[in-house]
């Protein structure tokens, strides 16, 4: 019998979906890629299937993880971008073998050669990521507000006034904290 994981949290920027493999990094950190095999599988539900993933390709996608939260906070506060973190993601994205495929929708897809390793799908997320960082896609990166949360997202709404990244986890937690906050505070307006 398989160990129950937790669910991913997908998105649609690829770099800050991978981010989230770790969640409530200011709370109690939810660990979403805790073995090989997960990362296999997340690789799978995002496009980027290969067959199999050591401890030591596992633990080069947790460093280019890191990398990516780390680039991506700092450009979301317009801080200065960490060199060791520039360097892993640049490295990342130099080692893989990877190509930008055309679908008959319009979109771009990556297509990995059947040889692929991890290697070349953390290729794919690291030229994600220097995409979003060196602002070349329409949208903003943003932290979000929640105090255990703060994970860097891409904002792409249209004012660019995004506070959550994900409604579902952060924004609905948060909300429900401030309604329970508020009915504590006047029990008679809840009936």
């Amino acid at each position: 019998m398989r160990a129950a994981f937790p669910d991913f949290r997908l998105g649609n920027v690829l770099a800050t979906s991978f981010t989230g493999t770790l969640s409530e990094r200011h709370g109690n950190a939810v660990e979403r890629i805790p073995t090989p095999n997960r990362l296999v599988d997340w690789l799978a539900v995002n496009g980027l299937a290969v067959d199999s993933c050591t401890a030591a390709q596992l633990d080069l996608a947790r460093e280019l993880r890191e990398s990516i939260h780390a680039a991506a906070t700092a450009a979301a506060i317009q801080d200065a971008l960490p060199a060791s973190a520039v360097q892993v993601i640049n490295d990342c994205s130099a080692q893989g073998r990877a190509a930008a495929v055309l679908t008959p929708e319009g979109k771009r897809r990556w297509r990995l050669s059947s040889a692929s390793c991890v290697e070349d799908a953390l290729s794919v997320i690291a030229a994600d990521a220097i995409s979003i960082i060196a602002g070349e896609r329409d949208g903003k990166l943003a932290l979000c507000a929640s105090p255990t949360c703060q994970a860097a997202f891409f904002d792409t709404s249209q004012s660019r006034t995004r506070k959550w990244c994900d409604m579902n986890t952060c924004g609905n937690r948060q909300k429900k904290a401030r309604f329970n906050a508020n009915r504590r505070k006047n029990p008679e307006s809840g009936e």
